[in-house]
């Protein structure tokens, strides 16, 4: 049965290692609902992260295939229940519709959002949260003039206290 996997790769700097990932993937017909790259706890290696949906012995084996293929250090896959993850959302809103407003008094404490730029035409909000509580944040401000919106990749650690040394 296919569910949400979260794979994490440790690599240094690599020319085309998107191309590569994208390149295993393609071949089994698979879409990357979520990627990120960052450094991490180690000086000088990256860290990929991607969400995919499969069946754990195909993920089991795309894990194998970029360790082999791409030549990162190591690569985890962790299912969403073996894993702590977030994604942060920011939302530019019109200013005058709200000014004032209980509800969206209410709405931003409900969500645990909070003003990063208030100006005279818009104000920009940050929120953090599991993916569907973003994406609803998103659909409750269209009520209040959402202008624009963006939410960032999934970031996630893992909840056993193994980690990755080179």
């Amino acid at each position: 049965m296919k569910q949400e996997y979260t794979l994490t790769a440790y690599t240094e700097d690599q020319m085309g290692l998107l191309n590569k990932i994208t390149i295993i993937l393609t071949r089994r017909k698979i879409s990357i609902e979520s990627i990120n790259i960052s450094t991490c706890e180690i000086d000088k290696m990256y860290r990929c992260t991607l969400v995919i949906k499969e069946t754990s012995e195909t993920v089991r084996n795309i894990a194998l295939q970029i360790e082999k293929i791409i030549e990162v250090f190591k690569c985890y896959y962790h299912t969403n229940e073996e894993i702590v993850w977030k994604q942060m959302g920011l939302f530019k809103v019109m200013t005058s519709s709200f000014i004032n407003d209980f509800n969206m008094n209410h709405l931003l404490k409900k969500y645990n959002a909070r003003s990063i730029i208030i100006e005279k035409d818009f104000t920009v909000f940050e929120a953090t949260g599991q993916e569907d509580t973003i994406n609803d944040l998103a659909v409750e401000l269209t009520n209040f003039g959402l202008i624009e919106f963006i939410k960032s990749a999934r970031i996630a650690v893992t909840l056993n206290t193994e980690s990755f040394h080179v």
